[in-house]
């Protein structure tokens, strides 16, 4: 038995681990679009100032809803670059929509888009575009 950690386990993500009790529980769905969707409601302890979602929480949604594309396709990723453009701020108590998509696969590199939209008007809050380098996983 390896000691190794098994790549495909991410039972203890912030974003999406059902095992970390400070993580936000988010799930992914893999739509037959090709695009990873999710939701969220940010909480009080999601605030940056006062009654607004930090910045930091919306790069986590983004990241996860980028990277679940792959993991869900059993194609464990991490980040390599992102960017991120923050268009509005997102108020405690809002539900959004997180959407994922490929842009454009190359061998073991994947760029990626990423969106937190809002669920009452379809605004867009943040969008990363995104590269992530496949991992190599042993059968």
């Amino acid at each position: 038995m390896s000691d190794e950690p098994n790549p495909l386990d991410a039972s203890h993500c912030f974003v999406c681990g059902p095992n970390n009790s400070l993580g936000l529980k988010v799930g992914f769905q893999l739509r037959d679009n090709g695009v990873c969707v999710g939701e969220f409601t940010p909480g009080e302890a999601h605030q940056g100032a006062d009654g607004v979602t930090h910045g930091g929480i919306l790069y986590c949604l983004l990241d996860d809803v980028m990277a679940n594309l792959l993991w869900l396709k059993g194609e464990p990723c991490v980040t390599a670059r992102c960017e991120v453009r923050y268009r509005d701020a997102l108020p405690i108590g809002t539900p959004v929509r997180l959407e994922g998509t490929l842009l454009k696969r190359r061998g073991r590199l994947a760029e990626m888009e990423g969106r937190v939209i809002r669920q009452d008007d379809d605004g867009v809050i943040a969008e990363a575009t995104a590269r992530f380098m496949v991992l190599p996983v042993e059968a």
